[in-house]
Protein backbone atom coordinates (compact mmCIF):
# COMPACT_ATOMS: atom_id res chain seq x y z
CA UNK A 1 0.00 0.00 0.00
CA UNK A 2 1.22 2.93 -1.29
CA UNK A 3 1.51 6.15 1.36
CA UNK A 4 1.02 9.58 -0.65
CA UNK A 5 1.63 12.80 1.37
CA UNK A 6 -0.75 15.80 0.33
CA UNK A 7 -0.08 19.48 1.16
CA UNK A 8 -3.80 21.28 1.98
CA UNK A 9 -2.61 25.42 1.03
CA UNK A 10 -4.44 28.51 0.55
CA UNK A 11 -5.68 31.51 2.21
CA UNK A 12 -6.84 31.57 6.13
CA UNK A 13 -10.65 31.24 5.82
CA UNK A 14 -10.99 29.70 2.28
CA UNK A 15 -11.88 26.25 4.19
CA UNK A 16 -8.27 24.04 3.82
CA UNK A 17 -9.38 22.81 7.41
CA UNK A 18 -13.38 22.08 6.87
CA UNK A 19 -12.77 20.28 3.79
CA UNK A 20 -9.77 18.04 5.33
CA UNK A 21 -12.38 17.14 8.43
CA UNK A 22 -15.17 16.17 6.16
CA UNK A 23 -12.74 14.18 4.25
CA UNK A 24 -11.11 12.47 6.79
CA UNK A 25 -14.11 11.98 9.16
CA UNK A 26 -17.32 13.10 7.41
CA UNK A 27 -18.08 15.73 9.62
CA UNK A 28 -18.33 19.61 9.18
CA UNK A 29 -16.60 22.23 11.49
CA UNK A 30 -18.67 25.01 12.24
CA UNK A 31 -15.98 27.13 14.03
CA UNK A 32 -12.84 28.63 12.48
CA UNK A 33 -9.89 28.47 14.67
CA UNK A 34 -6.57 29.35 12.29
CA UNK A 35 -4.63 26.37 11.79
CA UNK A 36 -0.97 26.30 12.28
CA UNK A 37 -0.24 22.58 10.51
CA UNK A 38 -2.60 19.13 11.32
CA UNK A 39 -2.01 15.87 9.81
CA UNK A 40 -4.53 13.65 8.98
CA UNK A 41 -4.44 10.10 7.71
CA UNK A 42 -6.69 8.53 5.96
CA UNK A 43 -6.97 5.09 3.71
CA UNK A 44 -8.24 5.21 0.37
CA UNK A 45 -8.74 2.96 -2.61
CA UNK A 46 -8.57 4.93 -5.96
CA UNK A 47 -9.15 2.51 -9.10
CA UNK A 48 -8.35 -0.92 -7.11
CA UNK A 49 -5.23 0.55 -6.12
CA UNK A 50 -5.33 1.45 -2.08
CA UNK A 51 -3.23 4.08 -0.64
CA UNK A 52 -2.79 5.76 2.66
CA UNK A 53 -3.22 9.79 2.59
CA UNK A 54 -1.14 11.68 4.64
CA UNK A 55 -2.90 15.00 5.07
CA UNK A 56 -1.23 18.11 5.90
CA UNK A 57 -3.31 20.88 6.57
CA UNK A 58 -1.57 23.99 6.62
CA UNK A 59 -1.56 27.64 8.10
CA UNK A 60 -3.37 30.31 5.61
CA UNK A 61 -2.07 33.43 7.51
CA UNK A 62 1.02 35.17 6.49
CA UNK A 63 3.47 34.54 9.23
CA UNK A 64 3.42 30.98 8.44
CA UNK A 65 4.81 31.57 4.75
CA UNK A 66 7.96 31.04 5.72
CA UNK A 67 7.12 27.20 6.20
CA UNK A 68 5.79 26.22 2.98
CA UNK A 69 8.91 25.89 1.89
CA UNK A 70 9.20 23.14 3.79
CA UNK A 71 5.86 21.46 3.03
CA UNK A 72 6.25 21.84 -0.83
CA UNK A 73 9.81 19.58 -0.63
CA UNK A 74 8.09 17.54 1.41
CA UNK A 75 4.69 17.17 -0.31
CA UNK A 76 3.78 14.79 -3.57
CA UNK A 77 0.65 16.46 -4.36
CA UNK A 78 -0.95 20.09 -4.00
CA UNK A 79 -4.43 21.12 -3.43
CA UNK A 80 -4.55 24.63 -3.84
CA UNK A 81 -7.83 26.05 -2.45
CA UNK A 82 -9.67 29.84 -2.47
CA UNK A 83 -13.07 30.79 -1.48
CA UNK A 84 -15.35 31.59 -4.26
CA UNK A 85 -16.91 34.15 -2.19
CA UNK A 86 -13.44 36.09 -1.99
CA UNK A 87 -11.74 37.12 -4.47
CA UNK A 88 -8.81 37.96 -2.89
CA UNK A 89 -8.15 34.59 -1.90
CA UNK A 90 -8.62 33.93 -5.34
CA UNK A 91 -5.59 36.43 -6.33
CA UNK A 92 -3.43 35.08 -2.78
CA UNK A 93 -3.09 31.16 -4.51
CA UNK A 94 -1.01 32.28 -7.54
CA UNK A 95 1.76 33.27 -5.57
CA UNK A 96 1.49 30.00 -3.65
CA UNK A 97 1.57 27.77 -7.17
CA UNK A 98 4.64 29.92 -7.68
CA UNK A 99 6.21 29.02 -4.48
CA UNK A 100 5.65 25.55 -5.69
CA UNK A 101 7.31 25.67 -8.93
CA UNK A 102 10.19 27.64 -8.03
CA UNK A 103 10.68 25.10 -4.93
CA UNK A 104 10.16 21.97 -6.96
CA UNK A 105 11.97 23.54 -10.19
CA UNK A 106 11.70 21.33 -12.83
CA UNK A 107 9.61 18.37 -11.25
CA UNK A 108 6.01 17.34 -12.43
CA UNK A 109 3.99 17.97 -9.70
CA UNK A 110 0.34 16.94 -9.45
CA UNK A 111 -1.67 19.92 -8.24
CA UNK A 112 -5.59 20.64 -8.35
CA UNK A 113 -7.26 23.88 -8.03
CA UNK A 114 -10.23 23.93 -5.71
CA UNK A 115 -12.56 26.36 -5.49
CA UNK A 116 -14.57 26.19 -2.08
CA UNK A 117 -17.52 27.11 -0.47
CA UNK A 118 -20.24 26.87 -3.74
CA UNK A 119 -23.12 26.28 -1.27
CA UNK A 120 -23.06 30.15 -1.01
CA UNK A 121 -23.50 30.48 -4.25
CA UNK A 122 -25.63 33.60 -3.60
CA UNK A 123 -22.29 35.15 -2.60
CA UNK A 124 -19.89 34.11 -5.25
CA UNK A 125 -17.30 36.77 -6.16
CA UNK A 126 -15.33 34.60 -8.34
CA UNK A 127 -16.59 33.09 -11.25
CA UNK A 128 -16.45 29.32 -12.37
CA UNK A 129 -14.74 30.24 -15.49
CA UNK A 130 -12.20 32.28 -13.72
CA UNK A 131 -11.28 29.10 -11.86
CA UNK A 132 -11.09 27.31 -14.91
CA UNK A 133 -9.23 29.75 -16.89
CA UNK A 134 -6.92 29.60 -14.43
CA UNK A 135 -6.45 26.00 -14.15
CA UNK A 136 -5.95 25.94 -17.59
CA UNK A 137 -3.54 27.92 -17.90
CA UNK A 138 -1.50 25.78 -15.20
CA UNK A 139 -2.36 23.13 -16.57
CA UNK A 140 -4.35 21.38 -14.01
CA UNK A 141 -7.54 19.42 -12.48
CA UNK A 142 -10.42 22.69 -11.71
CA UNK A 143 -13.22 21.69 -9.05
CA UNK A 144 -15.51 23.86 -6.90
CA UNK A 145 -16.43 22.11 -3.54
CA UNK A 146 -17.84 22.51 -0.15
CA UNK A 147 -16.71 21.20 3.17
CA UNK A 148 -20.63 22.51 4.43
CA UNK A 149 -22.51 20.03 1.67
CA UNK A 150 -19.69 17.47 0.83
CA UNK A 151 -20.13 18.64 -2.67
CA UNK A 152 -17.09 16.73 -4.59
CA UNK A 153 -14.85 16.53 -1.40
CA UNK A 154 -14.42 12.36 -1.52
CA UNK A 155 -14.07 13.16 -5.60
CA UNK A 156 -11.41 15.75 -5.09
CA UNK A 157 -8.93 13.53 -2.83
CA UNK A 158 -9.52 10.86 -5.14
CA UNK A 159 -8.05 12.90 -8.29
CA UNK A 160 -5.19 14.18 -6.38
CA UNK A 161 -4.39 10.26 -5.89
CA UNK A 162 -4.85 9.30 -9.69
CA UNK A 163 -2.56 12.90 -10.35
CA UNK A 164 0.25 11.68 -8.24
CA UNK A 165 0.07 8.08 -9.38
CA UNK A 166 0.25 9.22 -13.16
CA UNK A 167 2.58 12.14 -11.97
CA UNK A 168 4.96 8.67 -10.48
CA UNK A 169 4.56 7.46 -13.57
CA UNK A 170 8.31 7.14 -15.79
CA UNK A 171 7.50 10.07 -18.81
CA UNK A 172 8.11 7.89 -21.96
CA UNK A 173 8.92 11.29 -23.80
CA UNK A 174 12.32 11.67 -21.17
CA UNK A 175 15.51 10.74 -22.85
CA UNK A 176 16.77 10.26 -19.29
CA UNK A 177 14.06 7.27 -19.02
CA UNK A 178 15.28 6.23 -22.04
CA UNK A 179 15.92 2.54 -20.66
CA UNK A 180 12.79 2.43 -19.27
CA UNK A 181 11.27 2.19 -23.08
CA UNK A 182 13.51 -0.23 -23.38
CA UNK A 183 11.77 -3.15 -21.79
Amino acid sequence: MSEDKVVVLGSGGVGKSTLTVQFVTGTFIEKYDPTVEDFYHKEIEVDSSPSVLEILDTAGTEQFASMRDLYIRNGQGFILIYSLVNQQSFQDIKPMRDQIIRVRRYEKVPVILVGNKVDLESEREVSSNEGRALAEEWGCPFMETSAKSKTVVDQLLAEIVRQMNYAAQPDKDDPCCSACNMQ
